[in-house]
C-alpha cells in the first residue's frame, strides 16, 4: 500500500510541477498574461507541498527519484499539451529514468 501511495504522490507532484512550469511558460513565452503566470506559481508551490507527503522521510532520495518521474512526465505532458511526439530515444531515456526512480525508491534496504 505504501508503494501505491508513494506512486500516486509522485504523479500528483508531477502534475503540479510540470503543469505549473507549463503555465508560467504559456504566460511568459506565449504572452497569455499574469493570470497564467500566477496559476503556474501556485501550482509550483503545491508541488513543493505534495513532495512532503511522501511516506519516506529522506529529502534527497525523494527528490532524486522524482527526477525520473519528471523526465517521463515532461515528455508525456509535451505530447498531450503541445503535440510533441517523443521519438524512440526519448521513450527509452524516460524508461531508464523511471527504472532508476524505482531502484532509488522501492528496492528493499537492510535498515
Amino acid at each position: 500500500m505504501l508503494v501505491a501511495r508513494s506512486a500516486l504522490l509522485f504523479l500528483v507532484a508531477a502534475l503540479c510541477e510540470i503543469g505549473g512550469a507549463w503555465l508560467v511558460w504559456q504566460g511568459v513565452r506565449e504572452h497569455r498574461g499574469w493570470i497564467w503566470i500566477g496559476a503556474g506559481v501556485l501550482a509550483l508551490g503545491a508541488y513543493g507541498f505534495v513532495a512532503t507527503l511522501q511516506p519516506q522521510g529522506d529529502f534527497g532520495r525523494i527528490l532524486a527519484a522524482y527526477g525520473g518521474v519528471f523526465v517521463a512526465g515532461s515528455l508525456a505532458w509535451g505530447a498531450v499539451a503541445d503535440g510533441y511526439r517523443p521519438d524512440r530515444w526519448d521513450i527509452i531515456g524516460a524508461l531508464i529514468c523511471l527504472a532508476g526512480m524505482a531502484v532509488i525508491m522501492y528496492v528493499p534496504r537492510g535498515r
